[in-house]
């Protein structure tokens, strides 16, 4: 019998190999998403001094109430301008991305995309 596997655990696996290969640092720190089926979630994290340094959701105030759904590409893009504004107000042009296991498609290369527009270089 053909079991199906544990999409998350999969995942994860993929996460942590690419997070062995990068790190953020002060000057150029690691962007990490993180998507649920409702939400998405960015961080700015310097991995050095184990900081976040800048986040940003579907969750956040700001973004909430004009919100229907936060699980869908245009909430993804809207938290990838924000992300990429907390970043310029702490004064960070250049970041690692970690797309968190996830494939580059959708929501995540929504949030990559509207973070490069707004300004972020990868």
């Amino acid at each position: 019998m053909i079991t199906k596997g544990d999409k998350n655990k999969a995942r994860l696996k993929r996460h942590l190999r690419v997070r062995k290969k990068i790190e953020g640092t002060t000057q150029r720190p690691r962007l990490n998403i993180f998507r649920s089926s409702k939400h998405v979630y960015a961080q700015l994290i310097d991995d050095v001094n184990g900081v976040t340094i800048a986040s940003a959701s579907t969750q956040d105030k700001e973004l909430r109430d004009g919100l229907g759904n936060g699980g869908n590409v245009e909430a993804a893009r809207k938290v990838g301008a924000l992300i990429a504004e907390r970043a310029k107000k702490n004064g960070i042009q250049k970041v690692v991305f970690d797309r968190g296991g996830y494939l580059y498609h959708g929501r995540v290369q929504a949030l990559a995309d509207a973070a490069r527009e707004a300004g972020l270089e990868f």
